[in-house]
């Protein structure tokens, strides 16, 4: 066997595993969230508080708004449904954090910064684009769908047939 021949086996068998970076992320992302978000709904006041005090407006509705994100996007992640969709909303967070707590402390994640925050932003970018991957609710439901239209379809073409 040569070399080009061992290298396209060698991508063929990749390839099967393309989905499983795809439930890494989601689980990692859904991880990373889970601790932020206990922690608000643990005591949501003081997060109202502190979001009066970086001039967040609606302190009260949005210290609400970015628990329940958060909380939302951890069981949609783990879960694979509706990846797409909360994907949207958890980057908006993200780039308010971003804006309002880790841009003035640079980059570096031991500093605070917003390294971690673009690091999950761009997990989120890529599960927006690709997808939850075939080890999710998401790609289940779809292939329902697909089964169920193939399923009408053949059946009016066949009622079609039949009266003609």
């Amino acid at each position: 066997m040569n070399f080009s021949q061992t290298y396209t086996n060698f991508i063929t068998s990749l390839s099967k595993l393309k989905d499983l970076p795809l439930l890494f992320m989601r689980l990692i992302l859904a991880y990373g969230f889970f601790n932020p978000a206990k922690m608000k709904w643990q005591d949501i006041n003081s997060i109202a508080d502190w979001f009066k005090e970086m001039g967040i407006p609606a302190p009260i509705f949005s210290a609400y708004l970015s628990a329940g994100t958060e909380a939302l996007g951890v069981v949609l992640l783990v879960l694979g449904l509706s990846t797409r969709f909360i994907t949207i909303p958890l980057i908006i967070l993200l780039l308010v954090a971003i804006k309002t707590v880790h841009w003035t402390n640079g980059f570096e994640a031991g500093e605070n910064g917003y390294e971690i925050p673009v690091y999950y932003t761009i997990m989120l970018l890529t599960l927006f684009i690709y997808g939850a991957g075939k080890i999710s609710l998401d790609y289940l439901l779809i292939q329902k769908m697909k089964r169920r239209t193939i399923k009408k379809i053949t059946s009016q073409t066949h009622s079609s047939a039949v009266a003609i």
